[in-house]
């Protein structure tokens, strides 16, 4: 059952961003950037109030770099379709379970990003969870 509404142009929408976002980071790579984008639309606090539906959280200033450069605009395969119905449905897993940010550094990650701790690692990309007292509702079971 899905954990957030989604018509067949979201998942769509959905699926060229795990495209884009985690391709080289293979299947569970992509998982876990459908993990961090409905995190966002689930937890509605921090950088994320108001997050309601699909299109609002990819399409968010700033917060997905491949929306910017011309990558995110190839469409999506069945594969990614697949992915983003596991994530709709959700299926979580870790470091991306709880976690709203995500990013590659150059080298180690860093302690925190945007305040929030650090909680692991997955192949390039470091992923970072609210805290309790920050963010409640992402911890909050499906």
């Amino acid at each position: 059952m899905a954990v957030v509404k989604a018509t067949t142009a979201d998942i769509d929408l959905l699926a060229r961003l795990l495209r884009a976002e985690g391709e080289g980071e293979g299947v569970k790579g992509m998982l876990l950037v459908g993990n961090v984008g409905i995190n966002r639309i689930r937890a509605n606090c921090s950088d994320f109030k108001g997050l309601r539906t699909i299109p609002q959280m990819v399409y968010q200033p700033h917060a997905f770099e491949a929306t910017i450069h011309g990558y995110f605009y190839q469409r999506a395969r069945e594969k990614e379709r697949r992915l983003a119905r596991r994530s709709i449905n959700g299926e979580q897993q870790w470091p991306g379970k709880y976690s709203l940010w995500y990013f590659r550094p150059p080298a180690n990650c860093p302690s925190q990003w945007y305040n929030q701790p650090f909680v692991g690692r997955y192949k390039l990309h470091c992923f970072y969870e609210p805290t309790a007292d920050t963010c409640q509702n992402v911890y909050n079971t499906f």
